[in-house]
């Protein structure tokens, strides 16, 4: 199959840079999407189900978690597939651009709809249907990296990327504080993303396929889009696993944050808003700083592993001092916002190089989207497994049930970073 590039600026695999401008216009459309998808998973999800329940903490915590787990499982299926269609697309525009644009319009739309839902049923569909849409365009986005820029430089990318999401999620816990109806805490991050993933994709140089695949998709094919044989490629697994582990340990707080605050704590839904933006901006700065840090060190020392490891380390020290901050009557806010920073450092750090280090484990050029798309289910996976082990663990454990919920969580984080040594073709 012939994979020549038409447009000019895409370099070669001998090429020392990317094409000019894409660094920022790839770092403001994962921005936008990031904004978009993740302000309702941290806080905008919560307080809509806990209005609709009129202040409802316990039915609030159940359709949260029947909302969030199934729409993660649609997402489960989008990443995967959409990457191996990205890769067999022959439009005349390119291999990723129709998937970006179908992606963060899709998901503008949808997330718009919630905003205005007046029931469950609205809000179950529109997010299943954006959480597809929006990993349309991640799986797209994220399949131009290996396509637009040498391997050298892809740990600056990664760390810029990184310094993205807690740049999202603040600006998100700002909006959420900030604008007092749910109409407008989910319009205004849908249309950001909207338009910085338009002016991505409509300036991309993309990647163009010339020749049609000889074979159509078999029913095989689709299959394995969702899968990976690990004993043949060992260090994909094992970078899928650690991704996974850390990711469910990052996960076991972020959708329960707000809701942690209204049972533990007796906040309501105005005060849960206005706390949670305040310990965000404590993990942004965190975040932020070592993921800028990180990229441009682990590119300049040559090794990925141990940035991994230690990121993973100070993420689950940070999440273990979160499940004990009840336990300091009314210092425990004040627990909470230096949990956060911890866990900023932490999950800041590991973002940093994992993109980065997942691109050096690809086994086949051709099936590159495909491949990034299978590694991207472990950020969509912990998304539906933790809320769903979230609601029974913390029923069964009763007046301790967020506290051995985030213990955990921060033991699978650990134990993830630890296992990322088990990959040896990247140092």
């Amino acid at each position: 199959m012939t994979t020549t590039p038409v447009h000019p600026g895409i370099p070669s695999a001998e090429a020392e840079r990317e094409p000019k401008g894409y660094i920022l216009k790839y770092g403001l459309a994962s921005y936008g999407l990031f904004l978009a998808i993740l302000t309702p998973v941290l806080g905008g999800l919560s307080i809509k189900l806990q209005t609709l329940n009129n202040g409802d903490l316990e039915a609030a915590a159940s359709q949260l978690a029947l909302v969030t787990g199934i729409g993660a499982l649609f997402a489960l299926v989008a990443q995967p597939l959409v990457g191996r269609l990205s890769d067999r697309t022959t439009a005349a525009m390119g291999m990723r651009k129709p998937w970006i644009l179908a992606g963060v319009i899709g998901s503008a739309a949808c997330l718009i709809t919630i905003g205005f839902a007046t029931n469950l049923a609205t809000i179950l569909v529109a997010w299943c249907l954006a959480q597809v849409f929006s990993n349309f365009a991640q799986a797209a986005e994220t399949a131009t990296i290996p396509d637009q820029v040498p391997a050298q430089r892809r740990g600056i990318v990664s760390g810029i990327v990184g310094a993205c999401t807690p740049l999202a999620i603040l600006t998100g816990a700002v909006g959420l504080a900030a604008f007092g109806s749910d109409a407008l805490r989910f319009t205004v991050p849908a249309v950001i993303g909207l338009v910085l993933g338009l002016w991505f994709a409509l300036t991309l140089r993309d990647r163009v396929l010339r020749e049609k695949p000889a074979e159509r998709l078999s029913v095989k094919e689709f299959f394995t889009s969702f899968v990976f044989n690990p004993r043949a490629f060992p260090d994909l697994g094992w970078a899928w696993l650690t991704k996974f582990m850390v990711m469910f340990g990052y996960a076991s707080i972020g959708t329960y944050l707000t809701l942690f605050l209204g049972a533990k704590f007796g906040m309501s839904t105005a005060e849960q808003a206005q706390f949670n933006m305040f310990a965000n901006i404590a993990m942004v700065a965190a975040m932020s700083a070592m993921s800028l840090i990180g990229g441009r060190l682990s590119d300049r020392v040559g090794k990925r592993r141990v940035f991994v490891t230690v990121g993973a380390i100070i993420a689950g020290i940070g999440i273990a001092v979160m499940a004990i901050s009840p336990f300091f009557g009314s210092a425990g806010l004040g627990v909470i916002l230096f949990a956060e920073v911890v866990i900023g450092a932490g999950v800041g750090l590991f973002l940093a190089v994992d993109m980065a280090l997942c691109t050096e484990v690809l086994p086949n050029p051709e099936d590159t989207a495909k491949d990034l798309g299978v590694l991207n289910i472990a950020n969509a996976l912990p998304q539906s497994l933790a809320p769903m082990l979230a609601g029974p663990i913390i029923v069964a454990a009763g007046g301790a049930g967020y506290t051995v919920w985030f213990g955990i969580g921060a033991l699978v984080a650990v134990a993830g970073g630890i296992l990322v040594y088990r990959i040896k073709g990247v140092k």
